[in-house]
């Protein structure tokens, strides 16, 4: 009978222990994995939306969840009449930045470097004047905070020639003796371009290899990113590479910008690439930082290091971490850069603790990116967990709907279990939730999930929609699609 016993109490405890062990499993399986259909409709919506409202010529966005693209869209024309794809190419800019960043960590983790060397240490010709004697060096850890004191450009008027005219590697090192420092070192954030720029030609002193061949060899290859480059091509302008296009005019008219070429700024601010490219990018972070890649390009840890706080400005309270950026949206720390060049704006914002990335490129001024990635975000954000299993459940009501004078319109849409109203235009892409309480009625779910003020649907005699009423409001129905508004 013993036995019996202690048989019954070792299978039960082996029950519970495995079913612990499938529940993590089965929590690691289905880490987020919520459906987005409906989210990715209603970021359709948006950023149609903002092309027409903002005169967007065109722009490629991307989400990455986990290990992949969840979602992508590209919106517009080039000035060839073809239509953007998510292959189209754009100056990425200064998001070139993070490559170059992570060139000097792969030298640091050889030993070549320490992040603390000074600059001089590794490039002679560094003559830059230090104007404030008690500084402490000019290193390559501040000068990836943009920390260091260096100012912001070198010293050419590249970015306000009306023919775009960049300095070469030897034109930008030959003006070095005739700048200065703006601050001593480790005290302020000072944005440079200058300082990026220095430690690209730090990678070929040091590697004894080209910048663009040894970024090619060591990152681009190794993570399948064919279509970038350190450099634009003019070969590809107006074909492959997008045409990019001025801020818009009091006239809503842009003008376009002529091709150019960053030459010595390159390892600042050169890059061309796609939301393919970029979005494999970001897969290997979010990849490497779950311990799940294998390509050997950096340890974990040093991106680790680089995606964390390592210097605040105690005045403008900007956080940097080695290389890139640290924003903060919704209490969390997200990790990236921006990019903006003439005819360009582009943003790379990761999500590392949700496992989610998000990128938008546009090929025009006058723009802000983050404004799409965070948007983006926070429309997934707003999926709740009850929301997770279903999509379109309410097709037939979902649409435009007029709402002058108070906006311009509306767009009602299924948001899983529930329906979502997103009014337009739209800063941050805020929706509000209403839950179905019986048919054509819906109540709003407050933060707290109680329910608020009524949603009514309303139909015409032969039961078509025809618009909705909220307090006391109507809204008339237009229809289903963009060319409805017209």
């Amino acid at each position: 009978m013993r036995k019996f016993f202690l048989l019954i109490f070792y299978s039960l405890l082996l029950g519970c222990v495995s079913s612990g062990i499938d529940s993590v499993k089965s929590e690691e399986d289905n880490h987020d994995s919520k459906n987005y259909l409906d989210v990715y409709k209603m970021v359709e919506i948006w950023l149609e939306s903002e092309i027409d409202y903002y005169n967007i010529p065109g722009f490629s966005v991307a989400v990455v969840n986990k290990d992949k693209i969840d979602w992508s869209k590209s919106i517009g024309e080039n000035q060839n009449n073809g239509k953007i794809t998510i292959r189209s190419l754009f100056s990425i800019c200064s998001i070139s930045k993070l490559f170059t960043s992570i060139g000097i960590m792969q030298l640091l983790n050889e030993k070549k470097i320490n992040l603390d060397d000074p600059l001089k240490k590794h490039l002679p010709f560094f003559d830059l004047v230090q104007m404030y004697p008690d500084s402490s060096p000019i290193t390559i850890r501040n000068i990836l905070t943009h920390s260091s004191g260096l100012p912001r450009e070198s010293n050419q008027p590249y970015w306000s020639n009306i023919d775009l005219s960049f300095p070469t590697k030897n034109e930008v090192i030959k003006e070095l003796s005739e700048q200065k420092t703006l601050y001593p070192a480790d005290k302020y954030f000072q944005y440079s371009n200058l300082g990026l720029t220095l430690l690209g030609y730090l990678i070929e002193e040091i590697s004894g290899v080209p910048y663009n061949q040894y970024i090619s060899d060591k990152i681009l290859n190794p993570l399948g990113m064919s279509s970038t480059k350190t450099f634009m091509d003019r070969t590809q302008y107006g074909k492959e590479l997008t045409i990019g296009y001025g801020a818009e005019t009091r006239k809503r008219k842009r003008e376009i910008v002529p091709y150019f070429n960053a030459l010595g700024i390159d390892p600042a601010a050169g890059f061309t690439s796609n939301a393919n490219d970029l979005a494999k990018f970001a897969v290997w972070q979010l990849n490497l930082l779950s311990g799940k890649d294998k390509s050997g390009i950096l340890p974990k840890d040093l991106l680790s290091q680089m995606h964390q706080i390592q210097f605040t400005d105690s005045l403008s309270n900007v956080k940097r971490g080695l290389g890139f950026e640290i924003y903060s949206q919704n209490n969390e720390n997200l990790v990236g850069h921006g990019g903006s060049c003439p005819g360009y704006k582009t943003q790379l914002t990761l999500d590392p603790k949700g496992r989610k990335a998000f990128i938008a490129l546009i090929n025009a001024r006058g723009l802000t990116p983050s404004k799409y990635t965070r948007g983006i975000k926070n429309l997934m954000d707003q999926l709740k967990q009850v929301d997770n299993k279903n999509s379109n459940l309410f097709e037939e009501i979902s649409g435009y709907y007029k709402s002058l004078p108070w906006n311009t319109e509306n767009y009602l849409s299924s948001w899983g279990e529930n329906i979502a109203l997103l009014s337009l235009p739209s800063n941050s892409a805020n929706i509000t939730r209403f839950k179905p309480v019986k048919k054509d009625v819906f109540r709003r779910i407050l933060k707290n999930d109680d329910l608020g003020e009524y949603l009514y649907i309303i139909r015409d005699e032969k039961n078509i929609v025809t618009g909705f009423k909220r307090h006391q409001n109507i809204y008339t129905f237009y229809g289903k699609n963009v060319s409805d508004l017209n």
